[in-house]
């Protein structure tokens, strides 16, 4: 690990010291936090429990809220405690760690979100076909491709940019991100570019363009198919394609950002949102009220797993109450 970093990186993106604006931020950051939260952990749960939901979209979908959990923990908690503090910092090997997993969020989540394409590609394209090509094994295979292979390759990056020589301290942001810290470099490394122009190819345009050609096959097939058939296309492929989208949109909207130099503080912190709190916030809204299964599983769950348990105790109370 590179020891020009010696202790601390400044983020200056991070607001004021103890300003009365930061107790806003913080309170926005800490409900946003807690609520992106709740919905992943509950999508899981829902997921879990319910076996009616153990088919390859769904175990997709619980990867993609736990992807979501994963990428909001490692950057909220770091926001919400320099909030409240008076020097906004991260030790260097916090910061290479926050590197790791906002760039394995991000690139996991295309990644699953490709794999959702083909599932659905499957589906509808070939449907006499889906449960012999989504088996099981296939499915496994599929979710160790798309975790194994981006976090393999991002730690690499991560290690690439730890060797650069640092001669600045300070980056515009509220949390850490691989751009920003090889910006921080004496020199520009061509080793490092050229990985990143790969990682780019490889985790993001490759899996857009699956997803692509996931969709022109099924809007072929859905030309050529029946009004209801069309309409039961729509409605398996919505929630997936309006994550697709959003996704990608804030995708764009963070390179984007990211080749700008310093911006307004109230900038970062809406970046932030958008990237790190948007996405798994709406990804299990939509699919949560867009899936009838889903909808039809949460009100089983609560009904089998909650209120048959608040009834029991009651009942138990009142013959309690009642022998005395």
């Amino acid at each position: 690990m590179n020891q020009s970093f010696i202790n601390t990186a400044v983020l200056l993106g991070a607001f004021e010291p103890r300003g009365p604006a930061n107790h806003v931020y913080f309170f926005l950051a800490f409900v946003m936090y807690v609520v992106t939260m709740v919905v992943n952990l509950a999508l899981i749960a829902v997921i879990y429990v319910d076996s009616s939901l153990h088919k390859p979209m769904y175990v997709f979908l619980l990867n993609l809220a736990l992807n979501g959990a994963i990428g909001c923990t490692a950057v909220c908690p770091g926001i919400m405690s320099n909030l409240l503090s008076d020097t906004q910092s991260i030790s260097y090997g916090g910061c290479l760690l926050q590197v790791l997993f906002v760039n394995v969020y991000a690139v996991c989540t295309y990644a699953i979100l490709a794999a959702m394409g083909y599932d659905r590609y499957v589906s509808i394209c070939k449907p006499l076909q889906y449960h012999s090509i989504m088996t099981p094994g296939k499915v496994r295979l599929l979710l160790a491709l798309v975790n194994s292979v981006p976090i393999t390759l991002i730690a690499v990056q991560v290690y690439v940019t730890s060797r650069l020589p640092l001669c600045r301290f300070s980056i515009n942001k509220v949390f850490c991100d691989n751009l920003s810290v090889v910006q921080l470099a004496c020199v520009r490394s061509a080793l490092a570019d050229l990985y990143g122009v790969f990682i780019i190819a490889v985790l993001i345009v490759f899996p857009f363009c699956l997803v692509i050609v996931s969709y022109f096959q099924i809007l072929r097939v859905g030309l050529r198919a029946s009004t209801e058939s069309r309409g039961k296309a729509l409605g398996t492929c919505a929630p997936h394609l309006i994550v697709f989208v959003n996704f990608s949109l804030c995708v764009l909207f963070s390179v984007v950002y990211n080749r700008y130099g310093r911006m307004p503080r109230y900038v970062n912190f809406l970046q932030t949102v958008q990237f790190i709190f948007l996405p798994p916030l709406l990804h299990t809204i939509v699919y949560g009220m867009k899936t009838r299964e889903i909808r039809r599983s949460v009100a089983k769950v609560i009904r089998q797993r909650i209120l048959s348990k608040t009834q029991d105790f009651m009942a138990v109370k009142k013959c309690k109450i009642d022998v005395v």
